[in-house]
């Protein structure tokens, strides 16, 4: 699932800085590799030895675009080819090409105002909104107010560089925010800058000053720029302290431009496509599509020590990169050292920069191959079931985008899409309510009441034992699930889905989402879940009925 961005967080506090020890080397905790030969029936063995494989540190954090994402689709296409899958991608082959390159922004992109200058990456950060992103050289700032709470009116934004602020989290200086929604929110502002910078910690604006990524082709709608920005900088733009500013109060014209550039990826970015064709006859010409997405972030802009990470996210970032830690009291400082302190005598340091993607999305990658092995070995559903695995859907869900837009099969041939991404967790230590019968289970009625009822019933008559949190898929959710993984692309073209998921942990987009935290057990029954689901939105005797209403796709989602 696409990040709020990769946050390592305070760890070079002064009362951290004795935790990132440079000592010996310790390996990663390793498990078989792949013998070539998988167990007849749906096997735990099966999930853990292709995501030791998958998520190894060989596969340099599947970045799309680099060779590691190659070694990985790779992967899944000898694996969809052994299993006796047929190639449904381009050409006749496994592959759909993406066509990505990466945004990087240009060195002279500055906002200037009364002989002063506002410089990225000290004063601002710019974020890529596009090809579209309209100037910003004579606009005016504008104080929109506090975010959620007392903001201008559309109308009022309009043409504007609309500076907004952010109120903190449970005390703690808040972050990034949802850009998505705030871009929509000011849709027709010229820019718009919200000041939290200050509240980014060092490793999460490295991050953030990594290159983005966009289609190559395409249309590019209009859209305000974006960046965060220091209060200092927010204040300059504004002529005065937030503070003491009403929403609505103008600021100073700016002049300079922000702007992003384009270069090529270094490595083919590529969904892999495999098809099992049904039994029936006069229904395999239809097809139930099973998603997972291949990529993952690649390699950190910093290596850390594992443990002293895993032992400050245990405390002050329980939801990994979802969460938004503070420095640590004295008493939590304490608490991390007592952690660690039981880890040391376990194990010696280990400095690590491979971002794996154990769970996000391994986890879902090897079950839909365990699920396409299942079906393949029979009987067949009478449905034809398309396996998808997506690339790029961590920059921005751009693998399923294009494969939505340019489909290798009759995109209105796709009856239902059940995407898999993140279902390897979800015990007590994971998630509020965790343990072995949780599981999110988000947008299965949205556009087709039918599947969702279809869902809870396989549960409930295979007696899977799963007790459906619900609560994710709630509209306004701030997690905003239903539009952050790759199901959002087949729903907007009015394709009912469901996107299972165990939620987010301390692991997740940390160094530390490494295979051995992945519960196997786990990861089995939900993938035998998924497995009942398909073969019974297969063989329906009917196609899941659409009883609800279609979003605009090319519309913002909003869930």
């Amino acid at each position: 699932m696409p990040r709020v961005a990769f946050r390592a967080g305070p760890l070079a506090g002064a009362a951290l800085l004795p935790l990132l020890g440079c000592g010996p080397s310790a390996g990663a905790p390793s498990s078989p590799a792949p013998s070539g030969a998988t167990a007849p029936a749906l096997a735990t063995a099966d999930l853990r030895s292709r995501l030791y494989a998958y998520a190894d540190d060989s596969m340099q954090g599947r970045r799309s675009g680099t060779p590691g994402n190659v070694k990985a689709t790779d992967f899944i296409a000898a694996e969809a080819r052994r299993i006796g899958l047929e190639p449904a991608g381009e050409n006749g082959g496994w592959f759909q090409n993406v066509p990505i390159v990466r945004r990087t922004l240009d060195p002279a992109s500055a906002l200037t105002m009364d002989g002063s200058t506002l410089k990225a990456w000290d004063d601002l950060i710019p974020r890529d909104q596009g090809k579209g992103v309209r100037t910003l050289d004579g606009a005016h700032a504008v104080y929109g107010g506090t975010w959620d709470q007392d903001l201008i009116p559309l109308d009022q934004a309009q043409g504007k560089l609309v500076v907004i602020s952010v109120p903190p989290v449970n005390g703690v200086p808040t972050g990034t925010v949802n850009r998505a929604q705030t871009t929509e929110r000011f849709r027709t502002a010229a820019g718009i800058v919200v000041a939290t910078l200050d509240g980014i910690g060092d490793s999460e604006r490295l991050d953030l000053q990594d290159a983005g990524a966009q289609l190559a082709s395409g249309e590019a709608p209009e859209a305000p720029a974006f960046m965060y920005a220091t209060a200092r900088a927010a204040e300059a733009l504004l002529g005065a302290p937030l503070s003491t500013l009403r929403p609505g109060a103008r600021g100073r014209t700016v002049g300079g431009t922000i702007r992003f550039v384009d270069t090529p990826v270094p490595d083919p970015a590529r969904n892999v496509v495999a098809m099992l064709r049904g039994s029936d006859p006069r229904l395999s010409g239809q097809i139930v599509a099973l998603g997972a997405h291949n990529d993952h972030d690649g390699i950190a802009p910093e290596a850390l020590d594992h443990d002293s990470l895993r032992a400050f996210n245990r405390l002050m970032r329980p939801e990994g990169a979802s969460s938004t830690p503070g420095e640590p009291t004295a008493e939590q400082s304490a608490g991390i050292r007592a952690t660690l302190d039981s880890l040391r005598r376990e194990r010696k340091p280990r400095r690590d920069s491979v971002l794996n993607g154990a769970d996000d999305d391994g986890s879902g990658t090897v079950s839909v191959l365990e699920i396409a092995e299942q079906l393949a070995k029979g009987p067949r559903p009478k449905r034809s079931v398309l396996f998808v695995w997506h690339t790029a859907e961590e920059m921005g869900l751009l693998g399923s985008d294009w494969f939505t837009r340019h489909p290798t099969v009759p995109r209105d041939s796709i009856v239902a899409q059940l995407n898999i991404d993140m279902v390897g967790r979800g015990g007590a230590g994971d998630i509020a309510n965790g343990g072995p019968a949780y599981l999110q289970v988000i947008g299965s009625r949205r556009l087709s009441s039918e599947l969702g009822d279809l869902i809870d019933r396989v549960n409930s008559a295979g007696r899977h034992g799963f007790d459906f949190d619900y609560q994710y898929d709630a509209d306004g959710h701030p997690s905003n699930y239903y539009c952050r993984s790759d199901h959002y692309m087949y729903a907007r073209f009015g394709i009912p889905i469901a996107f299972f998921t165990t939620g987010s942990h301390l692991d997740y987009h940390q160094l530390t989402d490494e295979p051995q935290y992945i519960d196997y057990d786990k990861l089995t029954r939900v993938t035998r879940l998924v497995t009942d689901v398909t073969t019974a939105v297969a063989d329906l005797d009917h196609r899941v009925v659409v009883d609800q209403p279609k979003p605009d796709p090319e519309g913002v989602c909003k869930q």
